[in-house]
């Protein structure tokens, strides 16, 4: 050793190392982010009609067609100012069906409509569900946060079960 030199200087190997592991943690720790900030995007496109129910128009309407990628029926108003309308329509789910009654809000300036209710809420934030368990895979893999990734996972899935029972 050189007397000149610290006895604690680090090797060029040790770091890039360091660099590298930056690199890698700035990268995917991005990548969640990025993830689930697009599963908010999704969900509060829908949510915020369903959460945010001041002042808007809520109803029932009773599904009386169905075509490939709507439904449609009669809307009957429940709250103050809200119109009866001879159509508003519905997204066409697995969750909706000819013949029944669904709790609605009508979005405003035309004649969608999407559920209400806690069904209509945990309905609205599946894309957040969806979004979760992929970005506890890149938790896991990319930045090595096991448990973080197990919650994440976890709350994706409790979710995404949610909706299923719910709708």
């Amino acid at each position: 050793m050189i007397p000149a030199m610290p006895a604690t200087a680090p090797s060029p190997s040790r770091a890039s190392a360091v660099v590298l592991r930056f690199g890698r943690f700035a990268s995917m720790g991005t990548v969640a982010v990025l993830i689930l900030i697009a599963g908010v995007w999704a969900s509060w496109g829908t949510a915020q009609h369903v959460m945010l129910t001041k002042g808007r128009e809520q109803g029932t309407v009773e599904v009386a067609r169905c075509g490939p990628d709507t439904c449609w029926g009669r809307f009957t108003p429940l709250s103050e100012g809200s119109q009866p309308r001879a159509r508003v329509v519905l997204e066409k789910s697995v969750a909706v069906e000819r013949g029944r009654t669904y709790t609605v809000v009508v979005k405003p300036g035309g004649d969608d409509a999407v559920r209400s209710g806690p069904a209509g809420v945990v309905y609205a934030w599946v894309p957040l569900g969806g979004a979760l368990l992929l970005a506890s895979v890149v938790v896991a893999g990319g930045l090595l946060r096991t448990r973080l990734a197990w919650v994440m996972a976890l709350s994706g899935v409790a979710l995404l079960t949610a909706a299923f029972v719910a709708v």
